[in-house]
């Protein structure tokens, strides 16, 4: 397994192919630092003996010790692991962890790349394997690059004016193929080592150019991100470990990109574009059952501390507020641990979550999150929006 050192050397050595406000850049540019910075959180639990358990996995297929980032669920103890992962991680940077795209987006081709050689008598599987081999013994970083631009919504992909609105295959090689498009909102992207691009949508049989799976290294030539990082305000006396962290959105431009054969995991098969694409949000959403409750979890403390701080903490109103974030959190992740215990193997021995759970968890999740932040708001005030920035406190004549 890599150490975060290592990891961020490879960032270095990469092409500068990241735009950001019209400037090309590194893949270590100071503006993508917080992300880099949580990501690196992904590889310091896995090196913590405390952890180990949790952050770490058995590759099934080379028995070896790897990151869980890296792991193909086997089993249901290993859904409820990857859960446990990640919530435990997220509550470490106080929000997303972003890695979860990449080995989401693993498991959903380790089940489709099989479903495929069994129908077409194809050898992407096969191709998969060898692939994820190398994920795991090289500890990669994987962005998924799955939703498309789309253009005229009403339309299909082979409906619309421009045919590149949706990533496609313009080219097909003996070495391989050509691909032309772009992907959009793809976190972790500038400080992934792979980018891996799914279909976004159920295709039809005019659709087969757009029915297409592949990983490439993310500086690979055509390959173009134009990225927005989250914005995070310099501390210097109050510091606090929030204000190391955040992310950052990649448009992810492909400018016919050539993709070697071993690395497409799709060409064609537009029938299983759509289970592609529902497994890929499937598994993430179970991701999602780990995370969102650390982020409520998060929240929640926020809202106590500053119930404390206006000394309203007692107040039996404000003492039922914050029960809801308890009550959230938990109801989100006991769906999680519900769609685990009710998973399925599948052909290839992947242990898929059941959807019915998953998706009630990611459900009350995403209805619910406004109503957290309003309650957090409410005890708040006007406090959050207009507090004077860090210097004002240490200037003589303000502070």
């Amino acid at each position: 397994m890599r150490t975060k050192e290592e990891w961020i050397e490879r960032l270095k050595e990469m092409k500068k192919n990241v735009y950001i406000g019209g400037e090309k850049v590194g893949h270590v540019d100071e503006r993508l630092l917080p992300g880099i910075n949580v990501v690196s959180v992904t590889f310091d639990m896995a090196h913590n003996p405390e952890f180990e358990d949790v952050c770490t996995a058995k590759s099934h297929i080379t028995g070896e010790k790897i990151n869980r980032f890296c792991h193909i669920h086997q089993s249901k103890e290993d859904l409820l692991k990857k859960q446990e992962m990640t919530r435990l991680l997220c509550q470490r940077c106080g929000g997303c962890i972003q890695r979860c795209m990449g080995i989401d987006s693993m498991n959903a081709l380790s089940v489709v790349t099989k479903l495929l050689d069994m129908r077409y008598d194809t050898n992407y599987y096969e191709r998969f394997i060898n692939f994820l081999k190398y994920f795991q013994e090289n500890d990669l970083v994987g962005n998924c690059a799955q939703t498309d631009v789309k253009g005229d919504r009403i339309k299909r992909p082979h409906e619309q004016k421009d045919p590149d609105l949706y990533l496609r295959v313009v080219e097909k090689r003996d070495d391989g193929i050509v691909v032309r498009g772009a992907k959009a909102h793809n976190t972790i992207a500038p400080y992934a080592d792979e980018i891996i691009a799914i279909p976004t949508r159920t295709l039809t049989k005019e659709e087969g150019d757009w029915a297409v799976a592949f990983a490439i290294p993310a500086d690979t030539e055509g390959v173009k991100l134009v990225v927005r990082p989250a914005y995070v305000h310099k501390r210097i006396k109050l510091d606090a470990p929030v204000a190391h962290f955040g992310d950052a959105e990649s448009f992810t431009i492909f400018d016919d990109v050539f993709v070697p054969w071993e690395r497409v995991f799709m060409c064609g098969e537009w029938e299983y574009g759509r289970a592609l694409a529902l497994l890929f949000a499937l598994f993430h959403r179970h991701s999602y059952t780990g995370c969102k409750p650390a982020v409520t979890d998060v929240m929640g403390g926020a809202a106590a501390l500053v119930a404390e701080c206006n000394n309203i903490e007692k107040t039996s109103h404000v003492r039922d507020k914050l029960s809801k974030y308890i009550g959230l959190s938990e109801l989100v992740y006991a769906a999680g641990i519900a769609s685990a215990h009710y998973a399925v193997k599948s052909p290839s021995g992947t242990y898929i979550p059941d959807p019915v759970y998953t998706n009630a968890g990611r459900r009350l999740a995403g209805e619910n999150i406004y109503h957290e932040y309003e309650i957090l708001a409410d005890l708040a005030g006007g406090l959050a929006c207009t507090l004077p920035l860090e210097a004002d406190f240490y200037n003589e004549e303000t502070g």
